[in-house]
């Protein structure tokens, strides 16, 4: 019987045995990027290895999602291993679509890489007939909630219900049977070390919002128009108004762009749209400031008498990294990194922005550490990969070990997470709470 360490080195030695096949396949998505649940190519990529390796699974997960299951020597726990299919829009972007303007501008073409890495790891090493339970190998789409106005019209079509990936697939049950997740984001900034663990995000709720006004001929008869544009410029103004009474604390931040802002410049905006998210630390933090966004949309609509249609959906909760999973994860980044390259964050630590994993992480023990090797800033024209090594390779070791780390000897370390970590909610109390979220308002001005 092969020792855990041995186990250990067995996944990292098929892994950097294949490293270069690794980046190239985190290459291919770099150059073919796709928005959320558009993701086909992607998809499709994914699939083709899963085959390759002789991996069963399942696709059309929230329509582009794949899941492939790597069953162990014994029954036991599901541990699940996630990568993001789905791309930004960057259209400045080296490795942007010319025709769409999708770019891998937050590097989830390496996390790609690592799934695969993982993947290939645990399969070609033959680790799995030695553990008890099984791995979940889980490329999930749309991550990036953007595209609101596309993605209310999937959701019209019954498509999809909720917007996000990881929240679709919630609520189809693909995560019924897994029991602890991880997964691992890339990032450039040169003071967190090769990898940094720990942490928090910010929850959010995401609003679309159409100001709805009267067109009229912007020269000849301007008075005879209501410009829906200065309702929203309007409203955008008073946003900014609020901002000084958002408390530090609460790391809240609001953000948003017009979508579409008139139809003709010479005819008086009548429909102009606009996507937003309201973030903050807590619940709580983001409903004082929803409140207030929404008293700010409709003073743009009383400022000018026309109309507002404020939809507000269910964004991302904050994220909770498990202290019994992430003390595995340091320790196996320590080992291929060195001590000293592995930053740890106290658990409050904000970096503001959100995640779906964030969700993950109140149905059961998750955590969501992040790997350097990128340059740039990130959703930006010059976020890229510099290292694919460090950025795609490393982080496929790291979480392969910890699986053989949970799942070896009896899958003992995986019952005592489990034990030690009841979840926040359940998946039906999660899916309500969405659905009690999403709701239009229609609010005149006139």
């Amino acid at each position: 019987m092969p020792t855990v360490e041995e186990l250990k080195q067995r996944v990292c030695t098929a892994i950097e045995a294949r490293q270069g096949d690794i980046a190239a396949l985190a290459q291919r998505v770099l150059e073919h990027p796709e928005p959320g649940f558009l993701e086909e190519q992607t998809s499709h990529l994914v699939q083709e290895q899963f085959t390759r390796l002789g991996i069963p699974y399942r696709a059309g997960l929230a329509i582009t999602g794949v899941k492939g299951i790597l069953a162990g020597g014994h029954p036991g726990p599901v541990v699940a291993v996630l990568g993001e299919l789905d791309s930004l829009r960057a259209p400045g972007h080296p490795h942007a679509n010319p025709q769409t303007g999708a770019a891998h501008a937050c590097g989830h073409h390496a996390q790609i890489g690592m799934l695969l890495g993982a993947a290939i790891g645990l399969q070609v090493s033959g680790v799995m007939g030695q553990l008890d339970g099984s791995v979940a190998l889980m490329a999930v789409p749309a991550e990036e909630l953007i595209d609101v106005e596309m993605r209310l019209k999937l959701r019209q079509e019954g498509r999809v219900e909720f917007l996000s990936g990881k929240q679709e697939l919630i609520r189809l049950g693909a995560f019924d049977d897994v029991e602890m997740a991880m997964m691992v984001h890339t990032s450039s900034n040169g003071e967190e070390g090769k990898f940094t663990v720990g942490g928090t995000s910010n929850g959010h709720v995401v609003k679309y919002v159409r100001f709805l006004g009267r067109a009229a001929h912007a020269g000849g008869a301007p008075h005879l128009g209501i410009n829906a544009l200065n309702a929203a410029a309007f409203a955008l103004h008073a946003i900014h108004s609020q901002r000084e009474t958002f408390k530090d604390n609460d790391v809240v931040r609001v953000h948003g762009i017009i979508t579409r802002g008139g139809s003709a410049v010479s005819a008086v905006p009548d429909d102009v749209r606009l996507e937003a998210r309201v973030r903050g630390r807590s619940r709580e933090a983001i409903e004082d400031a929803n409140v207030k966004v929404e008293r700010a949309l409709r003073a743009g609509a009383l400022a000018v008498g026309g109309k507002v249609e404020i939809t507000t959906i269910p964004g991302y909760l904050p994220m909770i990294n498990n202290p019994m999973l992430q003390g595995l994860f340091r320790a196996n980044a320590a080992r291929l990194v060195g001590e000293g390259q592995v930053v740890v964050r106290r658990p409050t630590y904000n970096r503001g922005g959100s995640t779906d994993m964030g969700d993950l992480s109140h149905l059961m023990p998750v955590i969501h550490p992040y790997v350097g090797g990128a340059t740039g800033v990130g959703h930006s024209d010059n976020y890229l990969i510099a290292d694919y090594h460090l950025a795609a390779v490393e982080p496929a070791k790291a979480m392969a070990m910890c699986v053989v780390d949970l799942l070896a000897q009896g899958a003992a370390k995986a019952r005592e997470v489990l034990v030690g970590s009841p979840p926040r909610m359940t998946k039906a109390q999660y899916v309500t709470s969405q659905r009690a979220t999403m709701r239009t308002e229609t609010y005149s001005g006139s």
